[in-house]
């Protein structure tokens, strides 16, 4: 099954149960992913595309609970750490920090790179193997805690 009819699944089973965020939080993610195939041109999107879909979505949701909770809203908050979590379900396990750092370290004897002007270099290695298992922030991070 594919992760997009798994999606759907989870749709009709949150619409039966009465989910009213997980039905409103898969709405939107199967919204994204139509206007992606609208965009792209295209009929149908591989698994890849949709976990790069519910990758950008989490990011977002991240970011809103960061700004609701500077701003003191903490409803607001709340409802978007709840669709975030539903978001997550989706999503690779996340790498720990150990485990990052061993792929940058893999990544950066694969490339050759030796300095941070190398990041481009590197990035093509390392995307791929991690794609979806670690935050772009936390990425970048942990190269640079190795590359100084």
């Amino acid at each position: 099954m594919s992760l997009m009819e798994q999606i759907e699944k989870d749709v009709i089973d949150a619409m039966r149960a009465k989910d009213t965020v997980k039905l409103s939080t898969l709405r939107m993610l199967k919204s994204a992913v139509g206007n992606y195939l609208i965009q792209a041109k295209k009929d149908k999107a591989d698994d890849a595309e949709v976990l790069s879909l519910i990758g950008k979505q989490a990011k977002q949701r991240r970011e809103s609970i960061d700004s609701f909770e500077k701003a003191g809203c903490k409803e607001l908050a709340d409802k978007e750490k709840s669709e975030l979590m539903i978001l997550e379900a989706y999503l690779p396990k996340q790498l720990s920090d150990e485990e990052l750092k061993a792929e940058v370290q893999k990544a950066i004897a694969a490339s050759g790179a030796t300095s941070a002007a190398d990041m481009g270099k590197l990035m093509k290695v390392l995307m791929p193997a991690i794609q979806g298992k670690a935050d772009g922030k936390r990425i970048q991070e942990a190269i640079k805690s190795i590359l100084k």
